[in-house]
């Protein structure tokens, strides 16, 4: 790999910006040299305690050095500083959904192609040593042809914990968009793109009472839903069952994601993380076994699918956190909703590449 680095900026310095800026000291790639936000004093903040500059956004655009913006704002503006990233004549990576629309999604695409940029977007997870793990596993033919997936994201919410948890419930936001990419994502790099999806989705609380600080007390009023379970048609044969929910406020011990093979099953970690445990079952065991790390980056690894884009820029092959892998997951998400609201099946008219695997001595 050249020795360059490329150079990163930040648009969004809230909750999530803080693992990325942390994490950019830690690839080969790339280095994250200044951040913006449309409240300067908080990225003035950001920026001194990681020793980067503080711009404005207009600043950061314009800012001939960066090549690539990594977009940390919310979910509904998501589409609107990705345009204004790629107008600017720069890379773009943003943060989970890749839009809130498939139609701001295309938009995305689309002017990215015209100008010859690049659009990546989290999660990156799947690029972590448990998914990739998984991935060698599934490839070397250790449970046979996948046949079948369950997935369950089961939890009580988000306004227990986050500073500012309303948008979670706003367009865009909900169990299936909020943590469905990490899932839907994993499934793709490990089954294949997706033909079709049914699902039946409800707003089971139309209101949630925070109970975070600093807003306790805030009540939100829920537009979107909150249990969503579906089923997914795989291109290449195997069928999904995937439940993502805010409504669980019991518990559960159900496993996160399991693949289930001809020869065997797999348990594979949470993919909203970068490692965890696998466990394989063969079809002659009544155990499962766990199967150590063959991959690296088992650590939270936030910011290896910029490193990844920065590298394949680099050395001019196409990168694995894709905008169209991202568009792909928001196309099956759309459709999960669609399908409950209108009583069908919904063919998906997005494609996408399946992401090449890591190596086990990749170093990003």
């Amino acid at each position: 790999m050249s020795k360059r680095k490329i150079k990163v900026g930040i648009i969004g310095c809230g909750n999530i910006s803080g693992i990325y800026l942390k994490n950019g000291s830690l690839y080969e790639s790339y280095e994250v040299t200044a951040c913006a936000d449309i409240d300067l004093p908080r990225a003035e903040a950001k920026a001194l305690e990681h020793g980067i500059r503080a711009l404005t956004v207009d600043g950061l655009l314009a800012d001939p050095d960066i090549e690539i913006v990594i977009n940390l704002t919310i979910p509904a503006v998501h589409a609107t500083v990705c345009l204004q990233v790629l107008e600017a004549g720069k890379h773009v990576y943003v943060e989970k959904p890749l839009a809130v629309t498939r139609e701001d999604g295309r938009r995305i695409l689309e002017l990215a192609e015209s100008k010859g940029l690049r659009v990546g977007c989290a999660p990156d997870t799947f690029l972590g040593g448990g998914i990739q793990t998984c991935r060698q596993l599934i490839d070397e033919g250790a449970i046979g042809v996948p046949v079948a997936a369950t997935g369950f994201m089961m939890s009580r919410g988000v306004e227990h914990w986050h500073p500012d948890p309303q948008f979670y419930y706003e367009l865009g936001g909900g169990p299936m968009f909020d943590m469905g990419p990490y899932y839907l994502t994993a499934l793709v790099a490990l089954l294949g793109p997706i033909r079709r999806v049914t699902g039946s989705a409800r707003i089971s609380f139309p209101q949630r009472t925070v109970s975070s600080q600093p807003k306790a007390g805030t009540v939100i009023d829920v537009k979107t839903p909150t249990h969503v379970a579906g089923v997914l048609d795989f291109a290449g044969g195997a069928i999904a069952t995937l439940v993502t929910s805010f409504d669980i406020m019991g518990g559960t011990n159900l496993p996160n994601l399991e693949i289930y093979g001809s020869a065997g099953s797999l348990r594979v970690p949470d993919p909203n993380n970068f490692g965890g445990k696998v466990y394989l079952r063969p079809f002659a065991s009544n155990e499962w076994t766990e199967v150590p790390l063959t991959h690296g980056y088992a650590e939270n690894s936030r910011g290896i699918g910029v490193a990844d884009m920065a590298a394949a820029i680099l050395e001019g092959r196409p990168h694995r956190a894709s905008g169209a892998l991202a568009y792909h997951v928001l196309d099956a998400m759309h459709g999960f909703h669609d399908a409950s609201a209108e009583g069908r099946h919904v063919e998906l008219q997005s494609e996408c590449t399946v992401p090449e695997p890591l190596s086990a001595t990749t170093k990003l």
